[in-house]
């Protein structure tokens, strides 16, 4: 298993819609990429490590796929409709990074 993990850095200025996020994104995602995806997680970040210090990342999700040609087949054929909706709901230039499972 595989996780892809997409980040919102919190930075000054940056806004996001969470509800939107939620509600309409990811779902969207899933249904593009359909069977590449098991399943997603979607977080919204609270706060730091330190009490009272602020999140290091808005918001992320993590994708969890078996194969990572599938994923990428399904990214290459929806990439663009899925990275054209990011403004809908930031302004955050998101981070990416992809990961094997080893604890599940």
């Amino acid at each position: 298993m595989f996780k892809v993990s997409v980040m919102y850095p919190n930075k000054a200025g940056a806004t996001f819609d969470h509800a939107y996020y939620r509600d309409r994104h990811m779902p969207m995602v899933k249904e593009k990429l359909g069977a590449a995806v098991a399943s997603y997680t979607v977080d919204k970040g609270l706060g730091g490590g330190a009490p009272g210090s602020p999140p290091a990342f808005v918001a992320s999700c993590a994708l969890f796929v078996e194969s990572l040609e599938a994923f990428q087949a399904g990214m290459a054929a929806n990439g663009k409709a899925i990275m054209a909706d990011v403004p809908n709901y930031t302004n955050i230039q998101p981070q990416i990074e992809i990961t094997e499972v080893v604890v599940g």
